[in-house]
């Protein structure tokens, strides 16, 4: 699993940890081949409850817009209110998935995120993130989307 991936997992079992109540389900998603399923396996035993592959060719190389697509018929059909992804890829290092998810379904985006916080009652998600001069707080109506960063 891509590390940033990873911490995206992470920030959502810890969200389900905090809201106990709110957070249903964590579902986790992977576009590729049939080893791919193995990235599954690891979000599951991270905590994630459910795992939706979409398999592709060995040879396919999927391009973000693609992905972002994929994505949002995804979720359309699951009606999360947080979309959590990694930043980028580690093989292409594009970077450009998550904004065009948010651009696909209208909603909100927070990108870089270093830290998330919801308000639940305000529908609210305040994403800490790091920028040249510090630290920025973007705040959020639900449903959005939130890329993830190293921390």
């Amino acid at each position: 699993m891509n590390p940033f991936d990873e911490i995206a997992v992470e920030e959502a079992v810890r969200l389900r940890e905090k809201f106990k109540d709110a957070v249903k389900n964590i579902t986790v998603v992977t576009i590729g081949p049939t080893k791919a399923v193995d990235i599954l396996r690891t979000a599951l035993a991270m905590g994630a409850d459910k795992g939706i592959h979409v398999e592709t060719p060995e040879t396919a190389n999927p391009e973000p817009l693609g992905i972002a697509k994929t994505l949002k018929e995804i979720v359309n059909k699951e009606k999360p209110d947080l979309v959590i992804l990694g930043k980028q890829a580690i093989d292409d290092d594009a970077g450009q998935t998550g904004q065009m998810l948010a651009g696909l379904t209208g909603w909100s985006q927070a990108t870089f995120a270093s830290k998330v916080e919801v308000d639940e009652p305000r529908g609210i998600v305040t994403v800490t993130r790091e920028v040249d001069g510090g630290l920025q707080k973007v705040e959020c109506k639900l449903p959005t989307i939130v890329t993830t960063d190293l921390r």
